[in-house]
C-alpha cells in the first residue's frame, strides 16, 4: 500500500508540476498573443498611412492634369497616327500634321503615309511611357519638346 501511495503522491506531484508548466505556458503565450497583436495593430497604422501617402500622391499627379505622361503614352500608342497624344499634351500644330500626314497623305501614298504616322505615335509612345514622371513632366509639358 505503501508503494501504491508513493506512488499515487508522485502522481499528484507530476499532475501538479504539469498543470503549473501548463499555467506558464498559457502565460507566455498570452503574452506572445498580445506582443503579437500590438505589432499587427502597428503594422496595419503603417500600411494605412503609407496607403493615404500613395493615394495623395497619385492624386496630385494623375487628377490635377499636371502629368499627362500614361495618357498620352497610351494614346500615341494606339492612336499614334492621327496625333491625339499630340493635342493632349497642347502640340497642336503637331497634331494637326499628324491627321493630315495620315488622312490626306495616306490615301495618295495608299496608307505609307498613315502608317509612318503610326510609327512615329508608337515610338513617341514608347519614349512617353519609359520616362520617369519628372522627366517627362519636364521635357514634353514644361519644356514644350513637340518630337521625340
Amino acid at each position: 500500500m505503501s508503494d501504491e501511495k508513493n506512488l499515487n503522491d508522485d502522481l499528484n506531484d507530476m499532475l501538479g508540476d504539469a498543470k503549473e508548466g501548463a499555467k506558464k505556458a498559457a502565460d507566455k503565450a498570452g503574452k506572445f498573443a498580445g506582443e503579437a497583436k500590438e505589432k499587427a495593430k502597428e503594422f496595419a497604422d503603417e500600411a494605412k498611412e503609407t496607403a493615404s501617402e500613395f493615394t495623395d500622391s497619385a492624386k496630385e499627379t494623375f487628377a490635377s492634369g499636371e502629368n499627362k505622361k500614361v495618357l498620352a503614352g497610351v494614346l500615341a500608342i494606339l492612336l499614334g497616327s492621327l496625333g491625339i497624344h499630340k493635342f493632349i499634351l497642347g502640340y497642336n500644330k503637331e497634331g494637326i500634321i499628324l491627321l493630315v500626314v495620315t488622312l490626306v497623305l495616306g490615301v495618295i501614298t495608299c496608307g505609307i503615309g498613315a502608317s509612318i504616322a503610326g510609327i512615329i505615335g508608337l515610338i513617341e509612345g514608347i519614349i512617353y511611357l519609359t520616362k520617369s514622371d519628372e522627366e517627362f513632366y519636364n521635357t514634353y509639358q514644361v519644356g514644350k519638346k513637340p518630337w521625340f
